[in-house]
């Protein structure tokens, strides 16, 4: 033990006597597997956001368009409606036989940033999300604040304030910035707890508060009050089976014979995945190509140092140590080089996450973090490990059966 200790302490001090070259060498190593881990830390991340999300909805109904574009809207809230159904045609879905539940949203305005989501209860049951303080909307214009927006009100105005009973101006659009619906506050009855779903990032009320606020806005007398009324809508049905069977036809038949729109969501998440993945796959190649550029340097770095160290190599081959210890020698250099790009690589890695989190969620979309560990990193330093170990391969080997008479004769 105390012969690999002064083995370790010996190649640490070898490793910096060429200070610009370790410098070099784990500059590169250390960007490679920062890279490998940001890929790491976001698809692992996005993977369980899309499985989350999706979990117990079969089938996401609004208005025709884009399928794709009607999954991140309806249940991500990461894009743009493409449109409003006629509730009369959501009630008629509620009542088929092959569906167990339907839970009709209603978007169109937002606050500081946040979306309005006019739902019923059934959407937080869905996610099993819990309140942190107050309770559910139980009239109109009352609103429930997910964790994440509650964050960030308080973070803007109002430090040291309670959340509940507060009252706040929706605005019109999806990114704030448009007409304020001033006529009609919202009143805070609830925070909810952070569940890590799409609720954390949503303000939630009755789909009847959304419905008050547009129809009077719009209505310019009783009559078209009426009319508006008569003729309402809702954006988003998300529907859950009955029964396996329905995903073979209820589909066909909404596609078929309705103004409606039907996306499976497994089919479309998985087509955005597969896009997702091409960008993954590009910065997960440039992190091996820096990883390969890494090992190059380290072994070009090592194989002059063994040439350069041949009175040192055989001053200590004089001394008795054997030609094992020699080759550890050379070894230990560039597993120190693994553990500092190791170490370098996670921290940068968790860094650019983050910074890549904070811009997404400042536009409302999905949430990463580098706050989080994921357990496919724990194959980073091990993989550090191994392109370091390969790197010093032939300079070890080199050290290792060179004869000490030859090293002496050379030095």
């Amino acid at each position: 033990m105390k012969n690999i200790v002064k083995l370790a302490r010996l190649s640490w001090r070898y490793l910096w006597s060429r200070p610009l070259a370790a410098v070099l060498n784990l500059l590169v190593l250390t960007l490679g597997l920062a890279a490998i881990t940001l890929v790491l830390l976001v698809a692992t991340q996005l993977d369980d956001a899309f499985e989350r999300d999706l979990n117990g909805i079969d089938l996401v109904v609004g208005a025709k368009g884009s399928p794709l574009q009607l999954i991140l809207a309806g249940v991500f809230h990461i894009d743009a409606p493409t449109g409003n159904i006629p509730l009369r045609e959501v009630r008629a879905l509620q009542a088929h036989p092959m569906v167990a539940q339907v839970i009709p949203l209603s978007l169109g305005d937002s606050y500081r940033g946040y979306r309005i989501v006019g739902t019923t209860p059934d959407y937080v049951q869905h996610y099993a999300a819990t309140l942190a303080e107050g309770g559910l909307w139980q009239q109109p214009m009352d609103a429930v604040l997910g964790a994440t927006v509650a964050r960030g009100i308080v973070r803007a105005d109002r430090a040291g304030e309670p959340m509940v009973g507060a009252a706040f101006v929706g605005s019109h659009g999806l990114g704030g910035g448009g007409h304020a619906h001033g006529n009609h506050p919202y009143r805070v009855t609830g925070v909810l707890k952070p569940c890590g779903c799409v609720l954390d990032r949503l303000i939630l009320t009755s789909t009847e508060s959304v419905w008050m606020v547009h129809e009077t806005d719009m209505a310019t007398d009783a009559e078209d009050l009426a009319l508006l009324q008569a003729e309402r809508e809702v954006t988003v049905a998300l529907l859950r089976y009955r029964t396996p069977l329905a995903a073979v036809s209820l589909p066909r038949q909404i596609n078929s014979g309705t103004s409606m729109q039907a996306a499976a969501p497994a089919i479309e998440v998985t087509r955005l995945l597969r896009l997702l993945g091409v960008g993954a796959d590009v910065l997960r190649a440039f992190g091996g190509v820096l990883l390969a550029v890494a090992a190059l340097s380290v072994f070009i770095a090592l194989w002059n140092a063994v040439r350069e160290r041949r009175a040192d190599l055989a001053m200590l081959r004089m001394l008795g140590a054997p030609p094992g210890r020699v080759a550890g020698l050379v070894l230990w250099e560039a597993l120190w080089l693994a553990a500092l790009a190791s170490a370098l690589g996670l921290l940068l890695g968790h860094a650019l996450a983050h910074g890549l989190g904070w811009a997404l969620q400042a536009q409302g979309l999905l949430p990463v973090s580098g706050l989080v560990w994921v357990p496919a990193e724990a194959g980073v330093p091990l993989l550090a490990a191994l392109v370091a170990a390969l790197a010093a391969l032939l300079p070890a080997m080199q050290a290792y059966r060179t004869d000490v008479a030859d090293l002496l004769g050379q030095a």
